[in-house]
């Protein structure tokens, strides 16, 4: 998850009334307090656009003749993001938030329980924060707590072919016989060895599940964190399933690993890599392909765009322009030679389609689409855009489990999966399963809508239904004879 930029419409008893009585009494007899008022405490707010909800909480403590904070986004999985300014002038509360180019001004109520005001950040939304009495609990109930029952073990390794070291956890069960070794693959973007999203853990949690289960588990920071060289944004897909290789090449020198039984676990873009790796190495025994992708980049993200516009309320209105602007967007893209080149034909594109959007909307649009260009310039993008998987998909011998939730709107399943079994059909893999898991999203949470934004406000990281699926699935294709 990159810089936080919060959504626009671009892209939730009988004693009391005695007590109460008592305390208004009493507060009638006391003269009113000269008392400056105080803003230290934890607060919290919720930013609302459309059907899209966020929470924010802000930690204000005193320091000095004033005040410094943090701001966390819960529902986004960040936490302690700067305040570089806090200000209480009279009544009104003043914050600057440089990191996310934000900012908030409010009154402060009289009872020093709420502060009204306005946020700035791609647009202004009302936002009122309230006093907590209490820190709020963020834990995730599925999160495996130490001591675990399994050894955990830091390690590293180089990608001689990436020039890149890689950085990662291994866990497994003690014992003297060699096990069944899987390595997860995580999906598109900067993402740590857990694979941490909106507040959740979903690689902590499987490996754990696997781990006790008997399967030695490696999960890996992605190039440029934790401790791994590199930069993910830089790099491709075929310099994700370069590093997979290398993954696989370090558990062969385990000894705690059985080399005839290593397999691949990937989600979303990993489960793009999997069968890119296991269909030119010998060395894969399995793989996982947790909503992987069965069609084309430009496929894949026209769908997922028009869906997840849908479930956050958009009208057919927006839903038009959308489509528009975006299949221009991807012809630039995959006919321009050169950055500039690119970068001025999608400047040249959204100036001419925003000059359909309401005034009051187009600075919000144009901020937004400013915050995507990085994305859409990088290599990254370009090559995921114009990568088809079913080639690779064709030449996979090895079993293969691919498995996506009902309600996943980033991978559609009717989209994908039938794409992906019909290419291992054609290719003559002998030992395919592909399944369709009901109420599930595109983290394999029980789910309403299937919407990103719904995915902090879960507090499962990952349906147990789907974790005993892939726990027995991998168990029956490495059971020894």
């Amino acid at each position: 998850m990159g810089r936080i930029v919060f959504p626009c419409n671009w892209l939730r008893v009988a004693g009391m009334p005695l007590f109460l009585a008592l305390n208004a009494l009493c507060s009638a007899s006391e003269p009113k307090s000269d008392a400056k008022p105080s803003l230290t405490g934890v607060w919290q707010g919720t930013l609302k656009v459309q059907v899209i909800e966020l929470r924010v909480v802000l930690h204000i403590t005193a320091e000095g003749d004033g005040y410094k904070a943090t701001l966390d986004s819960p529902d986004q999985g960040a936490k302690g993001i700067p305040v570089d300014r806090v200000v209480l002038e009279g009544e009104t509360v003043k914050l600057e938030l440089k990191k996310i180019k934000a900012s908030f001004e409010g009154k402060l109520a009289d009872d020093e329980q709420s502060i009204q005001g306005q946020w700035t950040q791609t647009g202004t939304l009302p936002l009122e924060f309230k006093r907590l009495d209490k820190e709020p609990d963020y834990s995730r109930p599925q999160e495996p707590k130490r001591p675990y029952p399994y050894v955990e073990q830091e390690v590293s390794y180089k990608n001689d072919a990436g020039n890149v070291m890689l950085t990662g956890t291994l866990t497994y069960l003690a014992s003297d016989a060699p096990a069944p070794a899987v390595l997860l693959i995580s999906g598109s973007g900067p993402q740590d060895r857990d694979e941490t999203i909106m507040g959740h853990k979903p690689f902590l949690v499987l490996a754990d599940y696997l781990t006790r289960r008997g399967v030695v588990v490696l999960r890996v920071d992605d190039r440029g964190i934790g401790g791994s060289t590199g930069d993910t944004m830089a790099s491709t897909t075929e310099d994700m399933a370069s590093d997979a290789l290398a993954g696989v090449a370090f558990l062969k020198s385990c000894a705690q690993v059985d080399a005839r039984q290593i397999g691949l676990l990937g989600h979303s873009e990993g489960g793009l890599v999997a069968p890119l790796v296991a269909s030119s190495s010998d060395d894969v025994a399995f793989i996982v392909m947790l909503a992987g992708t069965g069609v084309p980049g430009e496929e894949i993200i026209s769908r997922q765009a028009e869906l997840i516009a849908k479930a956050q309320g958009a009208d057919e209105a927006a839903l038009a322009i959308n489509r528009r602007l975006q299949q221009r967007m991807v012809q630039a893209i995959k006919t321009s030679a050169e950055p500039a080149e690119m970068e001025k034909r999608l400047r040249k594109i959204a100036d001419e389609e925003f000059e359909e959007i309401a005034a009051d909307k187009k600075e919000v649009t144009t901020k937004s689409f400013d915050a995507q260009m990085k994305l859409a310039l990088s290599p990254w993008f370009r090559y995921f855009l114009t990568y088809d998987p079913r080639p690779a998909l064709l030449k996979v011998k090895c079993p293969v489990l691919a498995i996506n939730g009902e309600k996943d709107l980033q991978v559609d399943p009717r989209q994908n999966l039938p794409s992906i079994e019909a290419a291992l059909k054609s290719g003559g893999n002998p030992d395919f399963q592909v399944r369709e898991l009901k109420g599930l999203n595109h983290l394999f949470q029980h789910c309403q809508t299937g919407s990103p934004i719904e995915y902090g406000k879960i507090d499962e990281t990952f349906a147990p239904e789907a974790m005993e699926l892939i726990g027995d699935w991998i168990l029956s294709k490495t059971a020894r004879r």
